[in-house]
């Protein structure tokens, strides 16, 4: 019996965050409910509606700290003095940097109404690449990423900021029965 059972939502419910909290409770709806849930989300746009589910269910939820995974990923204090140095940052983590044309270019209508990327991002004035891996084709594709937007580029390596002590807390000690 395995110590975690890992399970996906779609990506692109970034794009729609009104629908996180209905897919989550689909998914939810075939778990045990006496079992613990941790959900690897921050807040992710949905404007506080995911911890109202969290706090009116029976269950024992626990999810990500902070507003977005761009916080966790660079750590509380060095995402909030980027966001006060420049709030018209965008934000790429390897996931995105990886998939940044399916998610944001075609996941935004901007591959076939180009005139949304003025509205999408003419208030932006950097992408910061918040790399969790020393990749450097990433790197390249993150650039690209911030020429096609029109941005300045920044890269910040974060490794797995505060995400990696969240995980290790609910790991259970070796040995341990589960």
């Amino acid at each position: 019996m395995g110590v975690v059972d890992v399970d996906y939502l779609p990506a692109p419910l970034h794009n729609q965050p009104a629908q996180i909290v209905p897919s989550i409770e689909a998914k939810l709806a075939g778990v045990d409910p006496e079992r613990p849930v941790f959900l690897g989300y921050a807040d992710c746009g949905t404007g506080g509606l995911l911890d109202d589910f969290i706090e009116r269910s029976d269950r024992e939820i626990t999810r990500l700290p902070g507003a977005h995974c761009y916080e966790f990923f660079a750590g509380a204090e060095h995402f909030a003095a980027l966001h006060d140095a420049d709030p018209g940052t965008f934000y790429l983590t390897d996931f995105l940097v990886k998939h940044f044309d399916r998610l944001i270019i075609t996941g935004l209508g901007i591959d076939r109404h180009p005139q949304l990327l003025d509205d999408y991002f003419g208030n932006y004035n950097r992408l910061i690449y918040l790399a969790q891996t020393d990749d450097p084709d990433l790197v390249m594709l993150a650039r690209r990423a911030a020429d096609r937007l029109g941005l300045a580029f920044e890269l910040h390596q974060t490794g797995y900021g505060d995400l990696e002590p969240v995980i290790v807390a609910l790991s259970p000690s070796p040995g341990a029965s589960t």
